[in-house]
């Protein structure tokens, strides 16, 4: 019943959003002006989604991992190869962080969660340190690029900068919200990460020449969507050269749960009913809590209340609700750091965490959600002010 009654909301939410419209408590010159800011994004999120999965289905993910997992492994005329499990460990990290960064946080849950998870069990490692590593890099490493997050690409174009200059505001903050999470993450697991591992086997690849188109169409992807070109383009291209080939060579693999109806559903919903309260007074009274200036404590106080919505609610609606209230391009940032970084203590504070939690339920594993708030929060209260100290410090702003 609690499943069907979650598959349901975002349909419900939609529909909302729907009736908001018709009845016009959202004007039509509103929705207008929503829409022309966010179908570009969500047809990037619909094609960006085909692509990982076809490429997933080719075998990239778990070819990529593979190989990894043999890297820096010795090998004996008659001893298996063993790697070290700490190596292993940084590779599931710049895995993660270059999956997240360039493919998306929820790019990051979906696909390489159950891949790193199934690899160390493969290992016999336990699979804690690398599915926490995973989601925690999905939401903190989402800074740097507009592809790597929902929310900043709403940003990039309030602040109209081309990837370059999105990234020139934010590398800063990005460089601690992936290297503090690290050394968190160090901390809990040191004693897991000590050991060696049995490096498993290379996976029998079934088409290779499939495997191979799918590679080359996600290495030409990726500078594509920081060329400055809107990201939608490169990523619908992408995505329909890899339908045509897989018509052509395994047409069993497309299939309709591609399209990721619920996320999609659950965030037009998000827009629609978010810009309806802005309609009526929804930014005047969050206004009043923001704060306006740009010394380190106003910015500290905009991204501590963009975390605390974001793990009330959820980031999307956080970010849309406190956007108009951000008011210059340093304090949007701020406003980042808050809903990217900040929804590590809920399960519902960002979508990604919940992907995340689905695949690992999938494969026959839990994680505490009780524990896992209590270390996000922990984390949080740390990485948030420092965050914000480094884009302070970087923008060179007074105060």
């Amino acid at each position: 019943m609690r499943k069907l009654v979650a598959a349901g909301f975002p349909a419900a939410l939609f529909a909302l959003g729907l009736l908001l419209l018709g009845t016009g408590l959202l004007t039509p010159s509103s929705a207008v002006e929503l829409a022309s800011r966010t179908v570009p994004i969500l047809l990037f999120v619909l094609a960006m989604t085909v692509v990982t999965e076809l490429a997933d289905s080719a075998g990239l993910f778990r070819f990529i991992t593979a190989r990894m997992a043999r890297f820096g492994t010795g090998t004996t005329p008659d001893k298996p190869p063993l790697g070290r499990i700490v190596v292993l460990w940084l590779l599931v990290v710049v895995l993660a962080t270059l999956s997240t960064v360039f493919l998306s946080l929820d790019t990051t849950a979906v696909l390489v969660t159950p891949v790193v998870v199934s690899l160390a069990r493969h290992a016999r490692i336990h699979p804690l340190p690398f599915a926490l590593t995973t989601v925690w890099l999905a939401n903190t490493a989402s800074l740097l690029l507009p592809v790597s997050n929902l929310t900043n690409l709403l940003a990039q174009r309030q602040l109209d900068v081309s990837p370059l200059g999105f990234a020139q505001l934010m590398w800063a903050p990005a460089l601690v919200g992936v290297v503090l999470p690290l050394v968190f993450l160090f901390l809990i697991f040191r004693k897991d990460l000590q050991g060696r591992y049995p490096a498993p086997e290379l996976p029998n690849v079934a088409d290779k020449r499939l495997l191979v188109l799918s590679a080359v169409t996600v290495a030409l992807l990726l500078p594509a969507l920081v060329s400055g070109i809107a990201v939608w383009i490169p990523a619908s291209i992408a995505a329909l050269f890899l339908l045509v080939v897989f018509v052509v060579r395994e047409r069993s693999a497309i299939r309709w749960t591609m399209v990721p109806t619920q996320p999609l559903l659950l965030t037009m919903g998000l827009f629609l009913v978010v810009q309806t309260l802005h309609d009526h007074g929804l930014g005047t009274a969050l206004g009043q809590i923001s704060g306006t200036g740009e010394d380190f404590l106003s910015l500290l106080q905009l991204a501590g209340l963009g975390a605390l919505s974001a793990n009330g609610v959820n980031n999307l609606p956080a970010y849309l609700a406190l956007e108009p209230v951000a008011g210059s391009p340093v304090r949007l940032a701020a406003l980042l750091i808050g809903v990217n970084l900040g929804p590590l203590v809920t399960p519902w504070a960002s979508l990604a965490t919940l992907l995340w939690h689905s695949r690992l339920k999938a494969m026959g594993f839990d994680v505490s959600w009780r524990g896992y708030a209590l270390a996000g929060l922990v984390l949080v209260s740390v990485l948030l002010p420092l965050s914000v100290l480094a884009l302070w410090l970087a923008a060179g702003l007074p105060g």
